[in-house]
């Protein structure tokens, strides 16, 4: 895969994306801030077959969905390399106390040693939550730490004490 950033005088610039199969994606960033993913011909590169108008909030979701996957991804190629070091989904309970609280009352890596590094929430994947993301009911928070740390945490967050 190679990126290419190309001026577009007058208008901005096109970012394309090449992958290992020889496909392109561009996306083109307006001067006022628009933004156009396109979509080129598998048998001619260079012809443009698609362009979507992505919204500020479109953008954020798609860079959000691709970030996520790429970083479990990358996880869990850690994970497999790193002995005694997990990665896991854990589901936050309905009647968890920590739900519609910010994560960083939860003080899970202080009290677990267990990073807390993305929320999987209706199908969207918030990578790298801050402290004051609040966590919503049916979370499912991936987390990495070692075998205790990781029950440690599923312990803390299934606490329903208020």
């Amino acid at each position: 895969m190679r990126i290419e950033r190309v001026e577009l005088p007058g208008i901005g610039a096109r970012y394309d994306i090449v992958t290992a199969g020889g496909r392109r994606v561009s996306v083109v960033t307006h001067r006022n801030g628009e933004r156009d993913l396109a979509l080129y011909d598998a048998d001619d590169p260079d012809a443009s077959t698609d362009s979507i108008p992505l919204t500020d909030q479109e953008a954020a979701a798609l860079a959000d969905v691709l970030g996520g996957s790429v970083m479990l991804g990358q996880l869990a190629g850690l994970t497999a390399q790193a002995a005694g070091l997990f990665t896991e989904h854990l589901q936050l309970p309905a009647d968890s106390r920590y739900v519609n609280h910010a994560l960083g009352e939860t003080k899970a890596r202080t009290r677990t040693g267990v990073s807390i590094v993305a929320i999987v929430r209706d199908g969207g994947v918030i990578a790298s939550p801050t402290p004051d993301q609040t966590l919503a009911a049916a979370d499912s928070l991936v987390a990495v730490g070692t075998r205790r740390g990781l029950d440690d945490l599923a312990d803390l967050i299934s606490d329903s004490s208020r």
